[in-house]
C-alpha cells in the first residue's frame, strides 16, 4: 500500500463504527467512511468534542453539524496551501491521501524539468491539489474539471500557494469531450493525471459512469502522450476497480507502446491511535524512468 504519511496539518486520529476522527489543521472533524466496519472504543476526546460532524441521512446525502467550525480555513502540505470548507456529501475540498501521488510525480517532474519542458494534463482536477503539486515541481499544467465552482476554488488555492502566475491553464469542460478535441488538435502531454468520479455529470448534463467509460478514456488519453512521456496516473474510489484492473488498463494502453514500468496499489492514510492504515481507494501508475521512484 502507498501511504500518505508526510502530512503535518492533517491526520486521521481514530476510526470506529463507520466514522473517522480527523484533524484538519486545528479543527477536529468526524466524517463517515464505508471502510470503517469495525467497532472499537472511542477513547480520544475528539469523538465527544469535534468542531464539525457530518451526519449521513438514511434517505441519502446528509448534513454538517458545526460546533464552532468556520466556513473556511486553510491547511498546508509542504509548500502548498489549500482553502477548505465543509460542503456537500461530507467533503472538505481535499483528498489528503492523494499526497502520496503528488510526491511521486513531483519527483519525476523535478528530475526531468531541467532537460526539457514538461506538460501535464490533469483531468477531473477538482480543487487542484495535483495541479499545484505538478506546477510547483516545474511543469506547465492544463487543469480540466466540469464544475466551474471547483475550477474557481483551484485558482484560489493556486494564489494561496504563490502559484497565481504559474503556467496553469484552467478549463471548465467535460473531460471526455476535451480529450477528443485535444486528439483532433494534435496536442500532446508528457504526464497525465486522472481522478474520475464513480458517477458524475458534465457542464451540459453529460453522464459519466466509471465502469462503462474509464477504459475508453484511458485509451483516448494514451493517444495524448508525447513521444517521450514521463508518467501516467489514474485514481479510483470505486470498489470494483481494484489495483489489478487499473494496472491492466495502463499496461494495455500505455506500457504496450512506451514500455516503462506499471505499478498499482491501494493508497491509504495512517491512523494515529491504532497504527492501522485506512484504505482510501487505489491508484495505477506508469512511469518511464523508474530510478526516481520514492
Amino acid at each position: 500500500m502507498w501511504i500518505a504519511d508526510n502530512w503535518k496539518d492533517y491526520e486521521v486520529i481514530d476510526t470506529s463504527q463507520g466514522e473517522k476522527l480527523e484533524r484538519w489543521g486545528e479543527y477536529l472533524l468526524i466524517r463517515p467512511d464505508p471502510q470503517v466496519i469495525w467497532n472499537v472504543d472511542k477513547k480520544h476526546y475528539g469523538w465527544k468534542k469535534p468542531d464539525g460532524h457530518y451526519h449521513r441521512s438514511a434517505k441519502g446525502g446528509g448534513e454538517w453539524e458545526s460546533f464552532g467550525l468556520p466556513k473556511t480555513w486553510q491547511i498546508e502540505y509542504r509548500e502548498l496551501k489549500f482553502n477548505l470548507q465543509p460542503f456537500s456529501f461530507k467533503h472538505t475540498g481535499l483528498f489528503p491521501e492523494q499526497a502520496v501521488n503528488w510526491d511521486w510525480f513531483s519527483n519525476l517532474i523535478s528530475a526531468e524539468k531541467d532537460k526539457r519542458p514538461i506538460k501535464v494534463l490533469n483531468l477531473f482536477a477538482y480543487t487542484g491539489g495535483a495541479t499545484l503539486a505538478a506546477a510547483k515541481a516545474g511543469a506547465s499544467v492544463t487543469h480540466v474539471d466540469a464544475s466551474k465552482g471547483m475550477v474557481t476554488w483551484a485558482k484560489e488555492n493556486a494564489a494561496l500557494s504563490g502559484l497565481a502566475d504559474a503556467p496553469i491553464r484552467y478549463l471548465v469542460d467535460d473531460c471526455m469531450k476535451f480529450v477528443a478535441r485535444e486528439i483532433r488538435r494534435g496536442n500532446v502531454y508528457d504526464g497525465i493525471i486522472m481522478d474520475p468520479p464513480s458517477y458524475g455529470r458534465g457542464p451540459k448534463g453529460e453522464i459519466w459512469k466509471i465502469e462503462e467509460q474509464v477504459h475508453e478514456l484511458v485509451k483516448q488519453c494514451a493517444m495524448l502522450l508525447s513521444e517521450d512521456p514521463l508518467f501516467f496516473l489514474i485514481n479510483s474510489y470505486t470498489t470494483g476497480l481494484q489495483p489489478a484492473v487499473l494496472s491492466y488498463m495502463i499496461g494495455i494502453e500505455v506500457a504496450k507502446k512506451y514500455k516503462g514500468k506499471v505499478t498499482a496499489d491501494e493508497i491509504g492514510l495512517p491512523v494515529k491511535e491504532t497504527g492501522l492504515v485506512l484504505p482510501c481507494g487505489a491508484s495505477g501508475r506508469w512511469e518511464k524512468n523508474i530510478k526516481t521512484l520514492n
